[in-house]
């Protein structure tokens, strides 16, 4: 059976160190007031994760801490939030909480380190506290639709229509960003026509930037090597020219009968080679000058055109290499107003048929939740009864929600409701919230009762009461006493109580206490043995002064458990 085996508390406000070792069943916690009892809560509640208040520390120590261990080898809530939490899978948890008198807190679960929300939400899957005055869950009508669904063993109905809402809801996300799309391509269109017809003008094409600007580099330096050449051959070629001189003062030294001989025939023939060479030069020179690519025309072009691309980069705010992708952008938004009313109707028949799906699936839900709610609510008025509320009615309210609050929990909302103080055979019923039930008292034992009758098919493993019986005795006390017994065979069930008729029909008995240890004021916790736990009834019958009356009340008190 899934519950709470060992509390271990050190230096927690009164508590020194206490070591709690729990059982099955109903396990009473009593003693006289102020002896600790609601230390042992507030310690149970660290290891919970609710919040730490460094006030908790033991006077004089560095650090208090808590200790739980729990069995959760049937608690398939646990298991899963193990896995959520990504720590091993385990049959027995053991949580940790550490807290320092500078407030300071550290949670470990299994040795491994959580966040207290981490630990808070494995504590919702452990442990159910209900107060005389804290009934949270009485309250909260997302919890009444659960706990309905649970008693109806309506888990794989509900499934199926959670799947079928997601479905639903995928479909109108899905349609809802298509229309969106649509619609702010459709408030741009003429700007976006604009941006198109302007773009497909200019035809920009990606790395065209670099292209061009490396053709103008190459021709303005083509311009240059041009103006170069032209002034060599315009030297070579200046007065006479290069060539004809060598030609002149050649055939001046060949006519001449002055310049025979060899040392003429080679100035001669020097002037001969001087003068082909210079032919082979001014000729490579012009065929470097025809070869040279400048074109004053084609670089204006290459000019004009990059001019045009930053202009249109400086307009659209990006740079000249992201146009094409522009371009392309803005064709899409267009034709996505030409292309898409066809999705758009695609996905509205989609999501009508999600829709439709939906809807059957919730609506045999509802019909279930209806014909249970009759079901449960006479199981608990057979609870009420024994309690001594029998002029008390319960109502399941089922509503039917505008479809916009419809959720993966179908269509309908429930609310427990009850009326109080109704007359036997009385038809006019005023209803009312069970929040709005008149006394605290009669708010813990409706609860007792909706446990009681929801045991068998949804309970948390461990329940605590804190004083669930305030207010009662007599009768009423021995009837939350008898009812608690029974929830504690579906369930492990804390209660904390002042009184003997429901301190007897624990099957644990734990006494809390204050004793004086080294000047010191200490809390302690003891299981009692039967002849202890008969003296603690009785104590608890007559007082300070125990007589042999009680100590036979509280034998009394003990046969029926």
């Amino acid at each position: 059976m899934a519950m709470l085996t060992q509390l271990s508390i050190r230096n927690i406000v009164l508590i020194e160190s206490c070591e709690i070792f729990l059982k099955s069943g109903l396990c009473v916690l009593s003693g006289e007031t102020g002896a600790g009892k609601s230390i042992l809560l507030d310690s149970l509640g660290l290891v919970l994760g609710a919040r730490a208040d460094s006030g908790l520390v033991r006077q004089g120590e560095a650090q208090g801490s808590v200790s739980a261990e729990f069995d959760i080898s049937n608690n398939e809530g646990a298991q899963a939030l193990l896995k959520e939490l990504e720590l091993e899978a385990a049959d027995t948890v053991i949580i940790r909480r550490s807290l320092s008198a500078d407030g300071k807190t550290r949670c470990l679960v299994n040795d491994q380190q959580v966040t207290v929300a981490g630990l808070k939400k494995l504590g919702d899957t452990l442990v159910e506290v209900h107060g005389q005055h804290d009934q949270r869950s009485l309250q909260d009508s997302s919890i009444h639709r659960a706990l309905l669904d649970d008693y109806a063993k309506l888990a794989t109905q509900r499934k199926a229509v959670a799947e079928s809402y997601q479905q639903w809801r995928s479909c109108m996300d899905e349609r809802e960003a298509l229309k969106a799309q649509i619609e702010q391509a459709a408030r741009e269109q003429e700007y976006l026509q604009h941006m198109r017809n302007e773009l497909k003008q200019l035809s920009p094409q990606a790395g065209e930037e670099d292209m061009l600007a490396t053709q103008r580099t190459t021709m303005m330096q083509s311009e240059k090597l041009f103006e170069v050449l032209n002034e060599t051959i315009g030297e070579l070629n200046s007065g006479k020219g290069v060539i004809a001189s060598l030609r002149s003062a050649q055939r001046m030294l060949t006519r001449s009968t002055l310049t025979s001989g060899e040392t003429y025939t080679a100035i001669i023939e020097g002037l001969e080679k001087a003068a082909i060479e210079a032919e082979e030069a001014i000729y490579a020179l012009e065929k470097a000058g025809q070869n040279a690519t400048y074109n004053p025309q084609k670089l204006e072009e290459i000019e004009e055109r990059l001019f045009a691309l930053k202009a249109a980069g400086r307009k659209y705010n990006m740079p000249v290499d992201e146009l094409a992708k522009l371009y392309e952008d803005v064709e899409g938004k267009l034709s996505l107003i030409d292309s898409q009313e066809h999705k758009l109707k695609d996905i509205e028949k989609r999501t009508a048929q999600a829709r439709d799906a939906f809807t059957q699936l919730a609506v045999k839900l509802s019909e279930a939740r209806k014909k249970a709610s009759g079901k449960l609510e006479k199981a608990i008025e057979q609870e009420l009864t024994p309690l001594k509320m029998e002029n008390t009615r319960f109502r399941v309210r089922i509503d039917t929600l505008e479809d916009n609050n419809w959720s993966e929990w179908g269509m309908n909302s429930v609310r427990f409701e009850c009326a109080t103080n109704v007359a036997k055979g009385d038809k006019d019923v005023a209803y009312a919230p069970l929040n709005k039930i008149a006394s605290g008292g009669e708010l813990s034992r409706f609860m007792l009762a909706m446990k009681v009758a929801l045991s068998s098919v949804r309970s948390t493993p461990t329940i605590i009461f804190d004083e669930i019986d305030t207010g009662t005795g007599g009768a009423v006390a021995a009837a939350i006493g008898e009812r608690l017994s029974v929830l504690g065979k579906h369930a492990q069930v804390l209660v904390v109580t002042h009184l003997p008729q429901v301190a007897a029909r624990g099957s644990q008995h734990l006494l809390v206490n204050k004793q004086a240890k080294a000047k010191k004021v200490i809390t302690q916790v003891e299981e009692l043995s039967p002849t202890q736990r008969e003296e603690e009834l009785a104590r608890m019958l007559a007082g300070a002064t125990i007589t042999q009356e009680a100590r036979k009340a509280a034998q009394k008190l003990l046969e029926p458990a």
